[in-house]
């Protein structure tokens, strides 16, 4: 359920855009859906995760500037900074000491530290690297490339990363009991 909460909001952007090739329309769309999904969110549960709140707040600015600006590029900026926004998370929690995706996932699977380490810096240079993919197609490929992208490419490239990630960690992970 969760996942698809998630995706929602992207999911409807998509849909507004396809429907009307209005890039502001569909960014109104995706803002309105995301307000709607937190507020949701905190009414059912009196909290919300932290990935909410940034996207949340990164969706009404940049948003909010694509829309009072008329200028489409600071929505395209969006999935870039929040890619860079979880990849340097992960890589300033791994700094610090404190493994994020261990936080994140050490109850449904245990690892060595250096396995953790691993994982932390694959995530950190994949979202790094979707970042700045995200920018190229922006500024390099029409409107509607980009678009199919945010929804296409980055799902997709996202899930073969997942499976080249789930056949690295397989031999490691010990299910907790």
């Amino acid at each position: 359920m969760k996942f698809f909460t998630d995706l929602l909001p992207v999911l409807l952007f998509f849909g507004a855009y396809w429907l009307t090739r209005d890039m502001f329309l569909a960014t109104g769309v995706a803002i309105a859906v995301t307000v709607a999904m937190v507020a949701w969110a905190w009414f059912k549960h009196r909290k919300v995760d932290t990935m909410q709140w940034i996207s949340l707040g990164l969706i009404v600015v940049l948003g909010g500037a694509t829309l009072l600006l008329h200028d489409k590029h600071f929505i395209m900026w969006k999935p870039t900074v929040l890619y860079w926004v979880m990849g340097a998370g992960l890589l300033i929690s791994e700094f610090a000491g404190k493994n994020g995706l261990r936080l994140m996932m050490g109850k449904q699977i245990e690892m060595p530290d250096p396995v953790w380490r691993k994982l932390t810096w694959a995530w950190g240079g994949f979202f790094a690297f979707m970042g700045a993919l995200n920018l190229f197609v922006a500024y390099h490929f029409s409107e509607d490339v980009w678009v199919n992208f945010k929804l296409f490419g980055g799902m997709g490239l996202m899930l073969l990363f997942v499976i080249a990630q789930s056949l690295f960690l397989a031999k490691y992970i010990e299910e907790k009991k």
